[in-house]
């Protein structure tokens, strides 16, 4: 029972780097999906600190005209 022939070996390393790449491809979407759901949480924050911003503007600008 001989070894693999160099064919064999040649075929094996291109399937083993196919998968390689595909695994990276499918953990490298997962991090991208976590990352814009972070910038999706981030935006919410900073349009809620906004608002409350514009919110102490005007009752400070209030209390000065009086």
């Amino acid at each position: 029972m001989p070894g693999l022939d160099l064919a064999e070996v040649i075929l094996a390393v291109i399937v083993g780097t196919l998968a390689a790449i595909v695994y990276s491809l499918r953990v490298l979407i997962l991090v991208e999906r976590r990352v814009a759901s972070m910038e999706m949480n981030i935006q919410r924050l900073t349009s809620k600190v906004l608002h409350e911003e514009v919110m102490i503007e005007r009752i400070i600008k209030g209390k000065k005209k009086r």
